[in-house]
């Protein structure tokens, strides 16, 4: 018991000396920031003459990017520009086949071509395959 009233006698003026100096804690006050004032410009005049024109598609057909993973005269089947695991395939409509055989008697689309398909949403039929087929091997 002497050990503990020597420690009491000894720590208590140590703590209230040190309560004396220390420093109040203040909160951190984010630093104000002047906001700039823009002042409002002119309009710009574009001239619509010389306007490129966004090629119009028949209504209700959808278009699907990407590369191509296999394709014949009956159907493609194409993977999905930025989503790898997104493949989707296509039959062929009439006009679309008749192409695709030409395609093929040249060497046909390969692995990876990149191509653009418009399709009827209800039925998935390709409509007509847009790109460049590779060379054949």
């Amino acid at each position: 018991m002497k050990s503990m009233a020597k420690i009491a006698v000894l720590g208590l003026p140590a703590l209230m000396v040190g309560a004396l100096f220390s420093a109040p804690a203040q909160a951190q006050t984010p630093a104000t920031v002047v906001p700039v004032v823009v002042d409002t410009a002119v309009p710009i005049i574009v001239n619509t003459v010389n306007a490129v024109k966004a090629k119009s598609r028949p209504a209700g057909t959808g278009k699907f990017e990407g590369y191509v993973m296999q394709a014949n005269i009956a159907q493609i089947t194409v993977r999905a520009k930025g989503n790898d695991m997104s493949l989707e395939t296509f039959s062929l409509s009439q006009t679309a086949a008749s192409q695709m055989q030409a395609i093929v008697d040249k060497g046909g689309y390969q692995y990876g071509d990149k191509v653009t398909v418009f399709y009827d949403p209800t039925t998935k039929q390709a409509l007509k395959v847009k790109g460049k087929p590779s060379k054949a091997i």
